[in-house]
């Protein structure tokens, strides 16, 4: 048994080695948080939460840091627009960020650091760094000479030579255009901490470097984020974290963008879709189905056609799973293992779209050994399937789900109540042989959105796409 992984740095897909036999410790950069979550945003924790699960499952101990941003020139910025206190805009969308978490039925990191919390490391950081001549302080500012560090732009494959200022970062006391701010001088009304160079405030990417080493120590395993963050911030995060003396992170995993309309899903864009307005409209569950599985590198285009899709290829299997648990009459606990060709799909770079193809040829087997009154086969069938969504992160039945599930529940008592009534009147009227009324009910039921089966128990109906 071997993981496989695309490494960003390598530029392939590596054999994984952990550092530690049997352990695996992951960075993921999290949230910064200037504003509510998008689907975009919570793509990249649902494609790490799959990762760390996938480890789990393989028997590794996992270590899973994942950080918050809680000051920066963006959360700045909105305070004055919002004429609010900085803290409260980042407080207010990291609570934001954690219930969607949640409700997207992400596990819960082994710890979530805020940048703030940790000034302390990066001073320590940066004066060693300028001690050995890789920072400089001017003006107040701390900035990290990018010539001193030979192998700048590694992860990213560019020529020094032939980048250019940063927007962002505009005119100072650079010696070199390309030097990134590390600390930044205090401004009149800006947040800001004491340091050997006066008073300020953290450079974005200092921070990680920091937190890193104070979580993970000198050298640690994987270092997650989003595609756009390989540079300049996870560039930036090298050089500070490698200058210093660090090893830092041994695989670069990166997880591809939600887009509409082509264009990457971003707050400045005003494209965004929130995930406290999606899941008014869709299940957590159906989010995450339709975010989790594709290929953690593959873009994702936001369309509604394709969550409904989604939603409906869901209920095919819920739909297996409530049969058999009727079935059953009992609890089904998931299976010891799962498939080979499952283990096979996640072990290739988590090969999510191929595993979910053995969930789903599961299920078909499932239904055809319920239509065969087959129920051994039946239950182990859906023991399989549960050992799979739960890699996932979305079997129904599991503990995590269990509000949903109990919503879900009471709502189904009460439509299904509603539904006998009316299947009551097609059963009288089938039995009086009168097709012409009993087909005239089922049209109905199914333009309701409810499907008809007729068995040998009798009729049951289920949730037709939408």
């Amino acid at each position: 048994m071997t993981i496989r992984l695309y490494d960003t740095s390598a530029r392939q897909i590596r054999d994984f080695v952990p550092l530690s036999a049997g352990c695996v410790s992951i960075y993921l950069c999290g949230a910064t948080v200037q504003a509510a979550p998008h689907i975009g945003h919570i793509r990249s924790g649902l494609n790490f939460d799959i990762m760390r699960r996938w480890f789990e499952f393989r028997g590794y101990d996992v270590t899973f840091i994942r950080n918050v941003t809680d000051i920066d020139d963006k959360i700045i910025w909105k305070a004055a627009e919002q004429n609010r206190p900085w803290w409260s805009i980042g407080y207010e969308n990291e609570r934001a960020f954690g219930d969607a978490y949640i409700t997207l039925g992400c596990l819960p990191p082994t710890y979530e650091p805020r940048a703030t919390g940790h000034v302390t490391e990066m001073v320590e950081m940066m004066r060693t760094l300028i001690e050995r001549g890789h920072a400089y302080e001017a003006d107040g500012s701390v900035y990290f000479d990018v010539r001193s560090w030979p192998s700048y732009l590694e992860l990213s494959k560019q020529d020094l030579d032939e980048m250019r200022q940063p927007a962002e970062e505009g005119i100072t006391g650079k010696r070199d255009p390309r030097d990134f701010a590390m600390w930044k001088a205090s401004k009149p009304g800006e947040p800001d901490w004491e340091t050997p160079w006066g008073r300020g405030r953290p450079g974005w990417h200092l921070e990680c470097s920091a937190m890193a080493h104070r979580y993970l120590g000198s050298a640690f395993d994987i270092h997650g984020g989003g595609l756009d963050l390989v540079f300049p911030h996870h560039e930036n995060e090298i050089a500070q974290a490698k200058a210093y003396g660090d090893e830092f992170a041994k695989y670069w995993v990166h997880n591809a963008w939600v887009t509409m309309s082509g264009e990457k899903m971003s707050k400045s864009l005003g494209n965004s879709v929130l995930v406290g307005e999606m899941v008014k409209h869709w299940r957590p569950i159906v989010l995450r189905y339709y975010l989790g599985t594709p290929h953690y590198r593959s873009t994702i285009e936001y369309s509604e056609e394709a969550l409904r899709d989604a939603e409906s290829a869901f209920a095919r299997i819920e739909g297996f799973i409530q049969r058999v648990v009727e079935l059953a009459g009992k609890p089904v606990e998931p299976a010891a293992d799962v498939p080979p060709a499952f283990a096979e799909a996640m072990d290739d770079d988590l090969g999510v779209p191929q595993a979910l193809a053995v969930v789903h040829t599961t299920v078909r087997q499932g239904n055809s050994a319920l239509a065969a009154d087959d129920k051994d086969a039946a239950v182990a069938r859906l023991a399989e399937v549960r050992a799979m969504l739960g890699v996932l992160g979305l079997d129904p039945l599991d503990a995590q789900w269990a509000g949903e599930s109990d919503q879900s529940q009471d709502l189904h008592g009460v439509v299904d109540s509603l539904v006998r009534m009316v299947l009551d009147q097609r059963q009288a009227a089938r039995a009086r042989k009168d097709w012409t009324t009993a087909d005239a009910i089922r049209d109905q039921l199914n333009q309701s959105g409810l499907v008809i089966e007729d068995g040998p128990q009798g009729p049951r109906w289920t949730l037709g796409p939408r």
